[in-house]
């Protein structure tokens, strides 16, 4: 089974971008892990019948009123948590770590940081990022394979703006390499 979780998206209309609506016709499920913003963006994503989903701190109050602050389910024998502010560190996850515990997961989704991370230990804390407003990082999802109980995880980097630092980073890259072929 092929999971695509996701988070942070942030769209004020049900228009999904190109290539992310590729990668949601080709999974079996999408996992939202909140901050969707609207309505229409919420139905948008839940018009393949295939979304699982939490709310988000970013949410209209009628989403925040559908949707559960947390998600528990099961894939194929593996247990799957999805929270939206599940922490606030990319760079420390002890937090997320408790929290997958507490919800007796085998993997945790969270969202809130938009920046992509994937970290096996006891669990797997998977952070999707954002394919629409990252920060600290490229736009991009998570891909989960998920068989006979095993588990694979990839971050797939979309197209589209990165965030301001990511811009300054490789500008400053490429500076250093146009030098040194000097």
């Amino acid at each position: 089974m092929k999971l695509i979780a996701l988070s942070d998206t942030h769209l004020k209309t049900g228009e999904i971008p190109g290539q992310l609506q590729s990668l949601l016709e080709d999974c079996d499920l999408i996992v939202h892990a909140g901050d969707f913003s609207t309505i229409e963006a919420y139905q948008a994503f839940n018009a393949s019948g295939k979304l699982k989903a939490v709310s988000g701190n970013d949410d209209s109050f009628e989403l925040k009123q559908l949707l559960p602050e947390r998600l528990k389910f099961e894939v194929e024998g593996v247990k799957i948590g999805v929270i939206h502010e599940g922490g606030l560190s990319v760079m420390d996850t002890t937090a997320q770590g408790y929290l997958a515990k507490e919800m007796e997961v085998d993997i945790l989704i969270f969202g809130h940081l938009h920046r992509p991370l994937i970290e096996r230990k006891d669990v797997m804390l998977v952070c999707p990022g954002s394919p629409t407003k990252p920060r600290m990082s490229s736009p991009s999802v998570v891909e989960l394979i998920i068989k006979k109980g095993s588990i694979e995880g990839r971050v797939i980097t979309l197209e589209g703006d990165s965030c301001e630092y990511i811009k300054f980073r490789d500008a400053l890259k490429k500076q250093k390499e146009e030098k040194s072929h000097k």
